[in-house]
C-alpha cells in the first residue's frame, strides 16, 4: 500500500463544530495547542442552527402575541386583540435566519481569533492509520476532495440528532422533526406535535401562541414527565386551558397519510380510543440519538452503549488512549452549557498544565429551563426521587402557587400560573431541587442556581431580604 499523504499533523483535533467541539478547541488553542476543527454543516451546531437560539427567538415572537391580546387589560384599547393571529411567518423566518447566520460568522471570527484552523467537511477516522497517531479523513464540502489529518489527540463532539419512527407506515415520509420546524416556510394552520418532552412542550407553546390548531400527544397523563410533578401537571393543565389538545395516553400511530389536498391525515389512538385527524404539519419530537456512525467510531476501537453514546469516565476520556468526547454524543445531561463547559474543562485538564490535572466537569445540580408558556426553571432532584435517597421523613418540601401581579388586571382567561416548590433535606434542611413554573423563570433560577449549588439551606433562603413586589420574593418567604 502507498504511504499516507498527510495534510498536516495537530496536537488536537475536533470532530463536530458544536457548542462543546468550538468551546474545547478554543480553549485548546489558547493553552498553545495546535488546533483543528471539523465541521460538516455550519457553525455553532444544534444549538445555533436548529436548538436553542432560534427556538427562543420563536418563543418571543409568541409571547409577543400573548401581550398583543394581553394588552387591552392594560388600558392600551387601541391593540386589537386580533392582530396576535396575524403573525407574518414567512418574513420573521427570514430575520431569524440572518440572525443565526451572523452567529455562524462570529463563531468563525472567534476560531481564527484564537489560532484555530476550522475545515468545512466530513470528517471520518480513517481504516489506514499512521502508526502512533490518530489517522482522520476530511472530505471537504468545498472540493469533494479527500484530505488526511493526523493528531496526538481527537475529540468526539458530533451531537445528536432527532428520531422518527420507522415502524409506522408514513411516519418518515411525510412527517419532519424539530430540525425541519425551521425549515418551515410558512405557519401550518394546523399541527401535531408527538412527544411529552421539552421539545414538545416548547414547539406546542408557540405553535398554540402564534394561532396554529395545535395537537400534542403524550403517551402519559401529563408532559415533562422527568420534572417533578408540580412542574408536570401545572404545564399540562394551563396547556389545556390556553387551547392545546393534549391527546393522553397515546401508545401509537397507525400510520400516516397525505391527501390529495395536500393535508396529513393521522389515525392515532388515545385515552378516548381510536380517532383520525387532519393536519398540515405532523412534528416528531420523541428523542434523539447520537451521531457516531458516519465518523468509523468503530474502527478506533471506542466502546459505545447500546443507543449509540460515546462511553467515556468523569474525565470524558474514552476507553482508547487520546480519544475523548463531549457533549451530547456521550448524553449524561444534554444542555449546551454543559457541553461547553465540559469541553473547556477537558481542554484545561490537556494542555493548561498540572494545576489543572483534575479539571473535570460534574453534572450535578444543573440548572436548566422549559421555554414553555409559561416558563419553567429546574435545578437538583425532584420530591419524589428526593424521597426515594432520602427517605419521606427526611424531606420537608415547601410550596406555593399563586397568581403573579403581572395578571392582576388581567381577565381570567389571560391569567397564567405561578407555582414555586423548595425540596429541603436533614436537619439542616439543605436545599436539594428548586422548581419554578412562571414568568421569568429561566432568570430567576439563573440566581438562584448559584445559592443551591453553594450548599444552601432554608434558613440561607431565608436569611435574603425579599424584593418587593415581584413573583420571585416568594422563593425567600415559603412557609
Amino acid at each position: 500500500m502507498a504511504p499516507i499523504s498527510v495534510k498536516g499533523h495537530f496536537a488536537y483535533l475536533v470532530i463536530g463544530g458544536g457548542s462543546g467541539g468550538v468551546a474545547s478547541a478554543r480553549r485548546a488553542a489558547s493553552r498553545g495547542a495546535k488546533t483543528i476543527l471539523i465541521e460538516a454543516k455550519a457553525l455553532g451546531g444544534t444549538c445555533v442552527n436548529v436548538g436553542c437560539v432560534p427556538k427562543k427567538v420563536m418563543w418571543y415572537a409568541s409571547d409577543m402575541a400573548s401581550k398583543i391580546r394581553q394588552a387591552r387589560d392594560y388600558g392600551f384599547n387601541d391593540v386589537n386583540p386580533a392582530a396576535a393571529n396575524n403573525f407574518d411567518w414567512s418574513t420573521f423566518k427570514n430575520k431569524r435566519d440572518a440572525y443565526v447566520k451572523r452567529l455562524n460568522g462570529i463563531y468563525e471570527r472567534n476560531l481564527t481569533k484564537e489560532g484555530v484552523e476550522y475545515v468545512y467537511g466530513y470528517a471520518r477516522f480513517s481504516d489506514h492509520t499512521v502508526e502512533g497517531k490518530h489517522t482522520v479523513e476530511v472530505t471537504r464540502n468545498d472540493t469533494s476532495e479527500t484530505e488526511i489529518y493526523t493528531a496526538d489527540k481527537v475529540l468526539i463532539a458530533t451531537g445528536g440528532a432527532p428520531t422518527i419512527p420507522k415502524d409506522i407506515p408514513g411516519a418518515y415520509e411525510y412527517g419532519i422533526t424539530s430540525d425541519g420546524f425551521f425549515e418551515l416556510k410558512e405557519q401550518p394552520k394546523r399541527v401535531a406535535i408527538v412527544g411529552a418532552g421539552y421539545i414538545g412542550v416548547e414547539l406546542s407553546g408557540v405553535f398554540n401562541g402564534l394561532n396554529s390548531e395545535t395537537h400534542l400527544f403524550i403517551r402519559g397523563e401529563t408532559v415533562l414527565r422527568s420534572f417533578d410533578p408540580m412542574i408536570q401537571q401545572v404545564i399540562t393543565d394551563h396547556y389545556i386551558k390556553e387551547g392545546v389538545n393534549v391527546h393522553k395516553l397515546s401508545p401509537a400511530f397507525e400510520k400516516v397519510e397525505k391527501l390529495d389536498n395536500g393535508a396529513l391525515k393521522i389515525t392515532y389512538e388515545d385515552s378516548n380510543g381510536k380517532g383520525e385527524l387532519e393536519v398540515d404539519s405532523l412534528i416528531w419530537t420523541i428523542g434523539r440519538y447520537a451521531l457516531n456512525d458516519s465518523i468509523n467510531v468503530k474502527s478506533t476501537g471506542v466502546k459505545v452503549d447500546k443507543r449509540g453514546q460515546v462511553i467515556v469516565d468523569e474525565h470524558q476520556n474514552s476507553n482508547v488512549e487520546g480519544i475523548y468526547s463531549v457533549g451530547d454524543v456521550v448524553g449524561n445531561v444534554e444542555l449546551t452549557p454543559v457541553a461547553i463547559a465540559a469541553g473547556r474543562k477537558l481542554s484545561d485538564r490537556l494542555f493548561g498544565g498540572p494545576e489543572f490535572k483534575n479539571s473535570k466537569q460534574d453534572y450535578f445540580d444543573v440548572p436548566s429551563a422549559v421555554f414553555s408558556h409559561p416558563e419553567i426553571g429546574s435545578i437538583g432532584i425532584t420530591e419524589p426521587q428526593a424521597k426515594e435517597k432520602y427517605g419521606a421523613d427526611n424531606v420537608k418540601v415547601y410550596s406555593s402557587k399563586f397568581t403573579g401581579m403581572y395578571y392582576a388586571m388581567m381577565e381570567p382567561e389571560n391569567k397564567g400560573p405561578t407555582a414555586y416548590k423548595l425540596i429541603c433535606t436533614g436537619p439542616e434542611e439543605k436545599v436539594v431541587g428548586l422548581h419554578l413554573v412562571g414568568e421569568a423563570s429561566s432568570e430567576v433560577l439563573q440566581g438562584f442556581g448559584v445559592a443551591v449549588r453553594m450548599g444552601a439551606t432554608k434558613a440561607d433562603f431565608d436569611r435574603c431580604v425579599a424584593i418587593h413586589p415581584t413573583s420571585a420574593e416568594e422563593i425567600v418567604t415559603l412557609r
